[in-house]
């Protein structure tokens, strides 16, 4: 294994760690007892389809808020770990993408509003969707990873590790 290779490896697990930070945080009660909250806090100052995007959301989450704000730990714990471990990496970028996207989306509110010369943050979820793409292109489960073992295992459905995509002919 190359120092490339190893500096995936590496990326992934501390990666995986920061995942790890975010979990704990939120299966703590303070985050739990004010997830509508959250959700709706980024409506200020966004326009008015963004409004209605973020109040569509809390609207849904405010149904049952206990029970979206365990599922959105769970996630992220399951991430942080299937991260640390290098398992299902394909899987497990895919999920990270679309779970940063709807972050992103919703209580980020698309990183905005943005005002020329007051705003020029994204927010950070955007940014994770990113690595996790690039960490699904590198196949980071490979290194230091249990899917360097788990993948041939798994047959055709290998690509949920870090197999290939595509289809190899024979």
């Amino acid at each position: 294994m190359n120092w490339r290779e190893r500096g995936v490896g590496f990326a992934r697990i501390i990666f995986g760690l920061i995942w790890v930070v975010a979990a704990i945080l939120q299966w703590l009660p303070q985050f739990q007892n004010t997830f509508v909250a959250q959700v709706a806090a980024a409506k200020g100052g966004q326009p008015g389809f963004i409004q209605a995007w973020i109040s569509f959301w809390a609207n849904l989450v405010s149904v049952n808020p206990l029970l979206f704000a365990r599922m959105l730990a769970t996630t992220e714990a399951m991430l942080a770990v299937l991260l640390i471990l290098g398992l299902f990496s394909n899987l497990t970028s895919l999920v990270g993408i679309f779970l940063s996207l709807g972050i992103w989306a919703v209580p980020e509110g698309f990183g905005g509003p943005y005002i020329p010369g007051f705003s020029t943050d994204i927010g950070t979820a955007f940014p994770y969707a990113i690595l996790f793409l690039v960490l699904l292109c590198l196949s980071a489960g490979r290194y230091y990873g249990l899917d360097q073992w788990l993948t041939p295992r798994l047959g055709r459905l290998g690509f949920l590790a870090s197999g290939s995509l595509r289809r190899r002919r024979k």
